[in-house]
């Protein structure tokens, strides 16, 4: 059976009536190019911000019409906001998600003429993730800093603690925990709906590496990484979890803000190396979750020194004490410094991280040393649903 194409896609979505029943959605022009990989589709149909909530039975049915082309595995659509949505005019590419505009349901005060202020009504609790008692997101400002090893170490220490853990990779782009975990193979579904995080080391764990092979260059805008990013969150089985590790790309994109805004987080850590050049990148990323209002749990300083086995001497290659002093600087906890080890490197390569394959050493007592201090905080710390901007996204 031939696979598949984008052209199959979108003749299928031909079928689906655009908003208030008039044409299409695809003469229309609300659909952007369809991405096909590993036999699912992905695509987004743009409508009218203030529309978003009414018109997600239009979304259901285009994904319904698509996972019945045969051979189809899947399809995951998701709305987007644009002024010209409904118009008939094909917008030139889907945009990322924006705040609603408030008080005047998606209008903007400038359209109307208002100078004044109005009173805005409390945003909704963000949901949670059933049986997720904590959701923590680690993150850095920069590529290349060790973030997605410290994470894997992170919740494996947490693990040692008798805690149950998992671990979600949100970097679509370059997933990481597959080859961290030491883990391959496709996830399985559980009754044609949710997904079955794949497990080793303890650990229940999702990846978009699962999905793609190792060598896809993956080429998604923003709306269908944030589709994408949300399923592998509300619609994999991860049961009860004492705390979901979330191991963000490197950055403040469109992951981050998906995260901040849409999922009740407990706090995040932030990864940098000591160096200023990372201290600047990471300041940003502290910055956007004190902006969303997410707690910072603190920061971690990787590669924070060398210890040479043939001289036995201690080296600085990056510098030392930069993270320590950003915290202090900042009013925020240190959670220690993990140094630049080729045991670290080496057995994150193979898959068994060093909490797995020298648990009993000292760099392993480093990680457990950090988790310990992070469930500290987390355990006297309220749970419960933050309010968040809402955001125009399903």
């Amino acid at each position: 059976m031939a696979e598949a194409t984008s052209k199959d896609v979108l003749e299928r979505l031909k079928t689906v009536r655009g908003p208030d029943m008039e044409g299409n959605i695809v003469d229309l022009g609300l659909v952007s190019d369809v991405f096909i990989s590993d036999g699912k589709a992905y695509f987004s149909i743009t409508v009218p911000a203030e529309r978003a909530k009414e018109l997600d039975p239009m979304r259901q049915a285009a994904e319904r019409v698509v996972k019945e082309i045969p051979g189809m595995k899947g399809a995951f659509a998701a709305l987007t906001a644009d002024k010209r949505a409904g118009s008939g005019q094909a917008p030139s590419r889907p945009v990322p998600p924006r705040p609603a505009a408030q008080g005047h349901a998606g209008h903007s005060h400038a359209g109307h003429g208002h100078t004044g202020h109005t009173h805005a009504p409390a945003p909704a609790a963000k949901p949670g993730i059933p049986g997720v008692k904590h959701i923590i997101a680690v993150a850095s400002g920069k590529g290349g800093v060790g973030k997605s090893t410290t994470a894997v170490n992170i919740a494996l220490g947490l693990n040692a603690l008798g805690l149950s853990v998992g671990i979600l990779d949100a970097d679509i782009y370059g997933p990481s925990i597959p080859r961290l975990m030491g883990i391959s193979g496709r996830p399985q579904q559980i009754d044609g709906k949710l997904i079955k995080p794949m497990e080793n080391h303890g650990l229940r764990t999702m990846s978009m590496g699962y999905l793609v092979d190792e060598g896809t260059a993956m080429i998604w805008r923003g709306p269908m990484i944030q589709s994408a990013l949300l399923q592998m969150l509300r619609e994999v089985a991860w049961g009860d979890l004492d705390v979901l590790v979330v191991d963000m790309p490197p950055g403040t994109g469109d992951a981050q803000l998906t995260m901040a805004q849409q999922v009740p987080l407990s706090g995040a850590v932030i990864v940098s190396t000591p160096q200023d050049l990372a201290l600047i990148d990471a300041r940003k990323g502290i910055a956007m979750f004190q902006k969303v209002d997410v707690p910072l749990l603190g920061l971690v300083e990787n590669m924070s020194h060398f210890f040479c086995p043939n001289c036995g001497t201690t080296h600085d290659i990056f510098g030392h004490g930069g993270a320590r002093a950003e915290a202090e600087k900042i009013g925020v906890p240190f959670l220690g410094e993990v140094p630049l080890a080729m045991t670290i490197r080496e057995n994150s390569d193979t898959g068994t991280p060093v909490t797995v394959s020298a648990p009993d050493g000292a760099h392993a007592q480093v990680y457990r040393e950090i988790a310990a201090q992070v469930w500290q905080q987390l355990s006297g710390a309220n749970a419960g649903a933050r309010a968040a901007p809402e955001i125009v996204f399903e």
